[in-house]
């Protein structure tokens, strides 16, 4: 940071919440916003050419939405740090977000109060989570730590048999998931006598409380 200004940039698809923002942070004489942008893309290249200490990540925005940003953003290898801004308090949004590698997260309605100090926070490398949400981290983190092993077995599914596990914890039948895949019924056979092999499914029951301890029926 020049001379210990931290340099920000707002990323939100709404003009008037980004007006706010720059209000908020306006009160702050150690913080500057240096550009603004309007969607995941847009905010990418205004990054890459201002090099921001900060950058102010809404979830949901056209073109690019705040996680797929961040996650190009880490790839990149930016100095950048992200805070992400959103609508949503739920414990699924939490998880994801810092695995994709943000330094924060804040619920937009504690914006006023709480925005000043986590831009700070970010910007010296710390990680910023409200109360709330660290609460929501540690339940999120709690049940993929129960949900290892299977993860675990999952991941040594090559891709093809990974969509069979999809398809018929769905409910498809051999025949129908043959025709989504484009191979035959048998095939499919094969395929679930593998999976079987491999991750001791029999039932379509057990495909489906398997499916659903690592949320692939959601995907």
């Amino acid at each position: 940071m020049i001379e210990d200004v931290i340099r920000v940039i707002l990323a939100d698809d709404h003009a008037v919440v980004r007006a706010g923002l720059k209000a908020v942070l306006g009160s702050a004489k150690d913080i500057q916003v240096v550009g603004e942008a309007s969607n995941g893309r847009d905010a990418l290249a205004m990054i890459e050419r201002l090099d921001p200490d900060v950058v102010l990540m809404d979830l949901t925005m056209p073109e690019m939405d705040g996680v797929a940003a961040t996650k190009e953003l880490v790839a990149r290898k930016a100095r950048t740090r992200v805070l992400v801004l959103t609508m949503h308090a739920e414990d699924e949004y939490l998880v994801p977000l810092l695995e994709a590698g943000a330094s924060g997260y804040l619920v937009k309605s504690a914006a006023d109060r709480e925005l000043v100090d986590a831009v700070r926070a970010v910007a010296h490398g710390d990680t910023y989570v409200q109360p709330s949400a660290a609460r929501a981290l540690a339940r999120g983190l709690k049940r993929r730590e129960a949900h290892a092993d299977e993860r675990e077995r999952f991941d040594r599914l090559t891709e093809r048999e990974r969509d069979v596990l999809r398809l018929v914890a769905s409910g498809f039948s051999a025949p129908e998931i043959g025709e989504k895949l484009f191979i035959s019924p048998k095939t499919v056979d094969t395929y679930k006598q593998r999976i079987g092999e491999k991750l001791g499914l029999t039932h379509r029951s057990e495909y489906v409380q398997f499916a659903l301890k690592l949320g692939l029926l959601t995907q």
